[in-house]
């Protein structure tokens, strides 16, 4: 169940969705005969997750349902992951409130638990919460997506490095700083020799 749950992350991040369904619902499988509540909860936050692709109210309930299951279970790891993932859901509803509530319960429980793996991209996340707030607010954005480089760079994580750089990338080349954002992203994605084909999300 371990290695489902994660190897499902695993194509999730590399845009890889149906892949990541079928990992999913084998290890919904698996949590039925195994009767796993613990797993069962991961599996609805991975469901919950590949919602957000789709249908974002959907993605809402998943993952409340699935955080209030996992939390049941006495688990804490991969709290900021779910809290930043509920964040970009309540944003596409318009729910931006209960997305800011999220992304500070995330922040903070990286600072109280010290579980940093994710700390970039929930960074990132908040910044692309900024921007799509109805007033978007690109110096907020700005300064979470510097942040988020900041924080990969000094945990040596190319992939959360380049997710950082594309979203940073992306707004400056919306302001017309297109200069700035080729000489941003290219070294970074130069240091990559494969994977070049995989789908950016």
């Amino acid at each position: 169940m371990n290695i489902l749950a994660l190897t499902s992350f695993t194509y999730i991040f590399c845009g890889d969705f149906a892949a990541a369904t079928a990992q999913r619902d084998e290890l919904t499988a698996l949590t039925e005969v195994k009767g796993s509540l613990y797993w069962k909860a991961f599996a609805m936050l991975l469901e919950g997750w590949l919602s957000l692709a789709g249908s974002a109210p959907e993605a809402v309930h998943m993952l409340t349902s699935g955080t209030t299951a996992w939390r049941s279970t006495g688990a804490t790891l991969f709290s900021p992951t779910q809290r930043s993932l509920l964040a970009m859901a309540y944003a596409e509803v318009g729910q931006f409130d209960d997305a800011w509530c999220c992304v500070d319960e995330a922040i903070s429980t990286i600072e109280t638990s010290k579980e940093r793996w994710f700390e970039a991209d929930v960074h990132r996340m908040a910044g692309e919460i900024a921007l799509k707030s109805p007033e978007a607010d690109t110096a907020r954005a700005e300064a979470h997506f510097e942040r988020a480089l900041t924080v990969a760079r000094q945990q040596q994580a190319k992939s959360w490095e380049l997710r950082a750089a594309m979203s940073l990338a992306r707004l400056w080349r919306d302001q017309d700083k297109v200069h700035q954002a080729r000489e941003l992203l290219a070294p970074v994605y130069c240091r990559f020799t494969e994977g070049h084909d995989t789908r950016a999300i």
